[in-house]
């Protein structure tokens, strides 16, 4: 296969319904040698922000020196970005190369979407010889297709109520699946809060005979004036003062912390200097997550995210984050009332319905001046009509719909002003479709 004949075989394998188990990744690993067995792993698990934490560990540990692997999930509007190599996403032929190896081990043999995604990441890492992958769980953990690794660490970095109809309905239940992620042995990392979610990952390290290194307890990050923080180590010798986070949000300090105890675990296998943590913290990006920029004309622009005193007729104030479960959009109406300055808020959304909709969208509603309610392209996308329906009487005036996203973003442009802010919300689908009209492909 070539590059496109790969990427659609890949898409048609979502028409199979989503299904969690290891049995397809473990006998497909085994016809092809077991290659998984030969590199050290990170594994990441949670809730919200497991792609925050795992790109941190990856630029820290790239500006090492270290050639590492990461795997993360979805994909904006490429399928490359799920695949990456340092600073490099993976070619369109070593995609089609894997792709074409595992369609040609499974002859007749079914797997799902990410499982054959997952299988390709394994393959390229391994013939890349990466000093250590990064794997993002795709949902939950236990039966997850990237739990077949043995990691040297893994992170879980908080839990709330997400995949309900796949994870259960309580926050033990989601606790429990996530935990699935632990291993005999190996240490853990976790910044889950101090209920039910704690009380089941503590029970699951303590049976596992696993050490749990828990965020506000062996580790901390403190904030400190100018917007820097402190990272109190596991170990003295490993505390920092005085970092800044390049990426925006203020839990971003927390998803930081989680990265360097991790790392810190590590570090007898993969040491890492204090230069490296510092401009690590420093250069990471996440597209599409509490991503800020400004355009005019179509060119990105200086503009403080905190000022909305950028007067020029052609400039527009973008903010793009896929927040689209309660926690999350909880996270970003914080981030909209705290770190941005704006004369209006002009929110663009959509969402899938089998999400909670009605509390995400009703916590997020009442920040905004107008909203603009649009369709990503998906069976599983919420209807304008359903979303509008949500909406109180007196928040309602505010909404209109449109029938696609080029169509949205560009009645958001029309509407908007250089003092207002753009923010596009609700799921990575909108997200992914919305930067690439704005600011082109991710991996180019």
């Amino acid at each position: 296969m070539d590059y496109q004949e790969a990427w659609t075989f890949l898409d048609n394998l979502q028409f199979f319904k989503i299904k969690l188990g290891l049995e397809s990744m473990n006998q497909f690993l085994e016809s092809v040698g077991n290659p998984h067995r030969g590199l050290r792993f990170v594994h990441v698990a949670g809730t919200n922000g497991k792609g925050s934490v795992s790109t941190t560990m990856q630029t820290i540990l790239t500006g090492a020196g270290y050639k590492v692997g990461l795997y993360t999930s979805p994909h904006l509007s490429s399928v490359r970005e799920r695949f990456r190599i340092n600073d490099r996403f993976i070619s369109e032929e070593a995609f089609a190369k894997q792709a074409s190896v595992i369609r040609e081990v499974l002859g007749e043999r079914q797997i799902t979407y990410f499982e054959f995604a997952t299988a390709l990441a394994l393959l390229w890492f391994v013939e890349e010889q990466v000093d250590v992958a990064i794997l993002e769980v795709g949902m939950g953990g236990r039966l997850d297709a990237t739990n077949v690794v043995t990691p040297l660490v893994s992170v879980i970095t908080n839990v709330s109520m997400d995949h309900e109809q796949y994870l259960g309905n309580t926050l033990a239940a989601v606790a429990f699946e996530k935990a699935g992620v632990i291993k005999p042995g190996i240490p853990v990392v976790a910044g889950v809060g101090a209920d039910d979610s704690l009380t089941v990952v503590a029970q699951v390290c303590l049976e596992r005979k696993a050490p749990l290194f828990l965020l506000g307890r062996e580790f901390e990050a403190v904030r400190a004036s100018e917007g820097s923080w402190q990272y109190k180590g596991i170990t003295p010798s490993h505390s920092l003062a005085g970092l800044q986070c390049r990426l925006k949000g203020g839990y971003q300090i927390g998803n930081g912390a989680l990265a360097l105890a991790a790392l810190e675990t590590i570090a007898t296998l993969l040491p890492v200097t204090e230069e490296a943590i510092r401009q690590g913290l420093l250069s990471v990006t996440w597209p599409g997550r509490l991503e800020y920029f400004c355009l005019t004309d179509g060119k990105e622009v200086d503009c403080p995210a905190e000022s909305a005193t950028c007067h020029s007729n052609s400039l527009r104030r973008y903010l793009l984050d896929g927040a689209h479960n309660p926690a999350g959009v909880e996270s970003l109406r914080d981030s909209l009332v705290s770190e941005f300055g704006y004369d209006r808020l002009i929110l663009v959304w959509g969402c899938m319905a089998d999400k909670d909709v009605a509390a995400t969208l009703t916590s997020i509603a009442p920040l905004a001046d107008r909203i603009i309610f649009t369709r990503p392209e998906s069976e599983r996308s919420a209807t304008v009509e359903q979303l509008t329906a949500i909406l109180s009487d007196e928040e309602r005036h505010k909404a209109t719909g449109t029938a696609t996203v080029s169509e949205a973003m560009t009645v958001a442009v029309d509407m908007a002003k250089s003092g207002d802010l753009i923010c596009v919300a609700g799921s990575l689908y909108l997200v992914g479709a919305a930067r690439k009209i704005l600011l082109g492909e991710v991996a180019s």
